[in-house]
């Protein structure tokens, strides 16, 4: 029997009715998807500052300094400058490895129709946060390597003259770890913004092939 009332127009689009009823996401699937995101987030976020960990310990190796064989932080004065260089190396190509991979399987999974929720002002607050704190926290790791170059001896010095704590070798560590938080909560903000515009991609393709 075909329905033509009221109701039925109310409860089905012309979408649906081409791309079929929606697959309805259970609360064990979103968690399952979230715990994705995150881990692909948070592999990206060590990525990234590993990049910055890896290129401030080339800037030495090619510019001079300070010698290669000294503290990369001065409280850890066993773990050499060359050796830091290499274990973010490692540490970069594996993250950034992961999280693409990630990324890749996220991209092929099948897709789940959803209408896009609106999210609140307290989401748009934190990712703007994030973004900042990852420009500012980059930007802080990059001069304070650059100074490692040119003048090597206040690594171990207060950053500013108002507080006397923490050295600026203290602050570029800082810098970094605020680096795999701000950047890792970037990717996922944006992320989970993305993913019901995508979501509806697979239908909105389907009715313009129909038409």
């Amino acid at each position: 029997m075909l329905l033509r009332g009221p109701s039925f127009r109310r409860r089905y689009s012309p979408v649906d009715l081409i791309a079929g009823p929606p697959t309805v996401i259970s609360m064990r699937e979103t968690e399952r998807i979230n715990r994705g995101l995150a881990v692909e987030a948070t592999a990206f976020g060590v990525g990234y500052a590993s990049v910055l960990c890896w290129a401030s310990t080339c800037l030495v190796a090619t510019f001079g300094g300070a010698p290669l064989a000294s503290p990369y932080w001065p409280v850890l004065p066993w773990l050499r400058t060359d050796t830091t260089g290499v274990i973010a190396f490692a540490l970069a190509a594996v993250c950034l490895a992961t999280s693409k991979y990630l990324r890749l399987r996220r991209s092929q999974a099948p897709a789940f129709a959803r209408p896009p929720a609106s999210r609140p002002a307290s989401v748009h607050a934190a990712q703007a946060i994030a973004e900042t704190a990852a420009v500012l926290a980059t930007g802080l790791v990059a001069y304070l390597s650059l100074n490692v170059v040119t003048h090597s001896v206040t690594l171990r010095l207060q950053l500013t003259h108002l507080w006397p704590w923490p050295s600026e070798g203290t602050v570029r560590v800082i810098a970094l770890g605020i680096c795999i938080a701000s950047v890792a909560a970037t990717r996922y903000l944006r992320s989970t913004a993305s993913s019901s515009v995508s979501d509806q991609a697979p239908a909105s393709n389907r009715v313009g092939a129909a038409a």
